[in-house]
């Protein structure tokens, strides 16, 4: 959610004209965040998040948007994106596409315990349930193919050690991706970036916090509802120093999961596997950002260093799931 490109209250006002929220009354920059352009929105009915692409295309955007729509319409708590008079979801501003999403309420956990591991879990499964008749079809645009197009790109900004770790378990995976147990898993469009900064948790009447809802769709595409799954177990239940696994945290998230959508014999097989390839992915996009930046007015790279020692820890001590 970096600044890219500066939009004006005006600007933002005129587009705000076009759809049913009320007329603007504050906009604000968000600096989190890499890949796109990103502002607060408040409004005399509600508060919006606006958001320019500076990657994703026109073509590409209405996978998106319509895959929060069709979760909103089934319970699942996501942003729910605004149409204009015509009922049209993607707009235009600067030339590029954009979009109008309800902001959520609520507040992130950083340091997660298993009482937000096992919400996460449930609402997860849930979601995997409600996108089984989602009509749209659209690759993981992060998926294997891009790891394989990345790794001769960033290969040589990084030293020779950390190159051969890339390529080994970059053909690992590809070998992976080619076995018959790996195809057979079940796919569905996921959000493949469900990290502790895009869900939201909400303070109950007891004192509790409550899931309030995940947002920050525009990773998400067709894959293997595994990769959503490691890539949870990879950023909620770690020690963020080593990257190891906090196992209690770990079965706490995936129990809840499969008590809302019984994992298959394969998916508990190869979910060591999978946790591995969630690290890599994150590992070489951080290498990209780090290496090849874009410019952009508020923008910190995130530490790639990171997803290293996370691969490393899932390539030295797998960790597979017993049910109890």
């Amino acid at each position: 959610m970096a600044v890219y490109t500066e939009v004006s209250f005006d600007e933002a006002a005129a587009l705000f004209e076009r759809l049913d929220t009320g007329a603007l009354t504050a906009l604000q920059p968000i600096a989190s965040g890499i890949e796109n352009t990103n502002y607060f929105a408040d409004t005399a009915k509600g508060r919006y998040v606006l958001t320019l692409f500076e990657r994703l295309t026109h073509a590409q955007l209405p996978f998106y948007l319509r895959l929060m729509k069709h979760l909103a319409e089934r319970g699942i708590p996501v942003p729910r994106p605004h149409a204009d008079g015509s009922g049209e979801l993607l707009h235009t501003l600067h030339g590029k596409p954009a979009a109008v999403v309800e902001r959520l309420r609520g507040r992130h956990h950083l340091a997660p315990d298993r009482f937000h591991c096992e919400q996460l879990g449930h609402t997860l499964a849930r979601l995997h349930r409600a996108v089984a008749d989602f009509p749209l079809r659209q690759p993981n645009l992060r998926g294997l193919a891009w790891w394989a197009e990345t790794v001769p790109v960033i290969r040589p900004f990084v030293e020779p050690e950390l190159a051969a770790l890339l390529d080994d378990e970059l053909a690992f995976q590809q070998q992976l991706a080619a076995s018959a147990a790996y195809q057979g898993l079940p796919r569905a469009a996921i959000h493949a970036d469900l990290f502790r900064d895009n869900v939201m948790f909400e303070p109950a009447e007891d004192g509790s916090d409550r899931l309030g809802g995940f947002f920050d769709f525009y990773f998400a595409g067709v894959d293997t509802l595994l990769f959503d799954i490691g890539v949870c177990l990879n950023d909620w239940c770690i020690d963020l120093e080593s990257g190891r696994l906090a196992e209690d945290r770990a079965a706490a998230f995936v129990a809840a999961y499969d008590a809302e959508r019984a994992l298959s014999s394969a998916e508990l097989r190869l979910l060591p596997a999978l946790m591995r390839a969630a690290a890599l992915r994150f590992w070489i996009s951080r290498l990209w950002d780090l290496h090849l930046p874009r410019d952009a007015q508020l923008l910190t790279p995130h530490d790639p260093t990171h997803f290293e020692r996370v691969l490393r820890a899932r390539r030295d001590a797998p960790w597979h799931y017993t049910r109890p």
